[in-house]
């Protein structure tokens, strides 16, 4: 008997059934993830208007971030050595109630007090509400551990690809709906709206069973945030900390489109069409995660994975060399569809090589990381952006320079930036292929998988 069929019996019900689960706990958590992240968009945006000051909503995402990589690994312990519909529950059920108390909070503090930074009510108010969005947070770790147990092998890649399909989703229902919904009804009914389908969704959740997991994992997890065991289960399969560390490298590069793809598309549309026209290329996380869960990931993920971060960085060199809206767009939307495929491919390999007891403990130690990279990225390359590339690239003689390379325009010295991104994307890829842990990793995903379909 298999270390994971000693605690998950897939034969209680057929493959047919476990999916029709396992798409109840995807939808589920594809409302909650939208309600949450509802809410906590809306206040980013509410707080804006209020105060119209950034270093406010500057404080509020930067705090967002950094409390998900701060609490990933405990996530990620509490995943492993519990049930996974249990901890689901429980992180629902913690959402709703911050999400009550912040209501209370709204409706006692005068909108003067909420709304001061110098006072304690306004950072109150905030917390409660980044925290109850944060612990959503677990549910996604546990949704990974839920495709080994309800899936089967072979259908891995392609739950994952749906999984990011809903994520670009959430992208864009979110942002199109809390603008909309802080601008025509208020702070106040967004918050009633965010109870109603987080208490919707909480109901909903109740009604799932999981039958085949029979007891929670046998996992040598301990306390609440093992730190040292999420560590020791990562470096226990070989080359596997190598890949956390090329998608964290992935991500810090990512990062730069995170900071000036906004500033890029403002200098280049109305504000009011530019939202419009950057959800129309974030359409792109639907389309890939839906050809994932079509066609799969081939034989390697890996490689699949490798093949599209090459292309990602072919698109971030090319879709701002000249200032033509159609170009971007069209780069945006490529780019996006590569990115659940991407993601897929981490998780279906981590799915495959990490057995069940620590897999929500590697899922949670890759969240710390790579959730911590593009903002460090973002952070550092806006200024160096504003106050050299930039300023170099309007002045006459960096005009001139760049002008063969990247057209004329206002916007060279972002494309500049975008340009360099591309490039060590591209080299981070095809270097990736050529080392030792990219053939081990492979090697030990191939063997898994084989034995997989031989005990299925």
């Amino acid at each position: 008997m298999t270390e994971q069929a000693a605690h998950i019996d897939q034969s209680l019900r057929t493959p047919a059934e476990r999916s029709r689960t396992f798409m109840g706990i995807l939808v589920n958590t594809a409302a909650a993830n939208i309600t949450t992240s509802y809410l906590w968009f809306a206040l980013t945006f509410w707080v804006y208007l209020e105060t119209r000051n950034v270093i406010a909503t500057g404080v509020v995402g930067g705090a967002y971030m950094l409390l998900i990589a701060l609490s990933s690994i405990s996530f990620g312990t509490f995943v492993d050595r519990y049930r996974k519909l249990a901890v689901m529950r429980f992180a629902a059920a913690f959402t709703l109630l911050m999400f009550a108390v912040a209501g209370i909070v709204f409706l006692l503090v005068p909108t003067g007090p909420l709304l001061d930074l110098g006072q304690p009510w306004f950072w109150a108010f905030t917390l409660i509400i980044l925290v109850g969005a944060v612990v959503e947070n677990m549910r996604n770790i546990a949704l990974a551990t839920t495709v080994t147990i309800l899936i089967e092998p072979e259908r891995r890649a392609n739950a994952n690809g749906l999984v990011g399909m809903v994520q670009g989703l959430m992208f864009i229902v979110t942002s199109v709906l809390s603008g909309l919904s802080v601008g025509l009804v208020g702070m106040g009914w967004t918050i009633v709206v965010a109870l109603v389908l987080t208490a919707l969704a909480y109901g909903h959740l109740l009604t799932l069973r999981m039958p085949e997991e029979l007891q929670p994992a046998v996992t040598d997890a301990t306390g609440g945030f093992d730190l040292r065991g999420s560590f020791a289960a990562v470096m226990a399969i070989s080359g596997l900390f190598a890949l956390i560390i090329f998608s964290t490298f992935n991500n810090f590069v990512g990062g730069v489109y995170m900071a000036l793809m906004d500033p890029y598309g403002l200098e280049m549309f109305p504000v009011e069409l530019w939202g419009t026209f950057f959800a129309v290329g974030a359409s792109g996380f639907i389309v890939g995660g839906a050809l994932v869960g079509k066609f799969g990931l081939g034989a390697n993920p890996l490689r699949t994975m490798l093949w599209a971060v090459a292309a990602m960085g072919v698109l971030g060199a090319v879709f701002t060399v000249r200032e033509w809206p159609w170009l971007y767009i069209a780069g945006i939307w490529l780019y996006l569809t590569l990115v659940p495929i991407v993601e897929a491919a981490e998780q279906t390999v981590i799915q495959q090589v990490v057995p069940l007891p620590r897999q929500g403990r590697v899922f949670g130690f890759a969240m710390a990381f790579e959730s911590a990279a593009a903002p460090v990225t973002a952070f550092l390359i806006a200024p160096i952006a504003q106050f050299w590339i930039i300023p170099y690239a309007r002045s006459a003689e960096g005009s001139a320079k760049l002008a063969p390379l990247l057209g004329e325009g206002t916007s060279r010295g972002i494309a500049l930036v975008f340009l360099v991104a591309g490039i060590l994307m591209i080299v981070a890829a095809f270097l990736a292929f050529l080392t030792p842990v990219y053939r081990r990793v492979s090697a030990s995903y191939t063997e898994k998988a084989a034995g997989a379909l031989a005990e299925g």
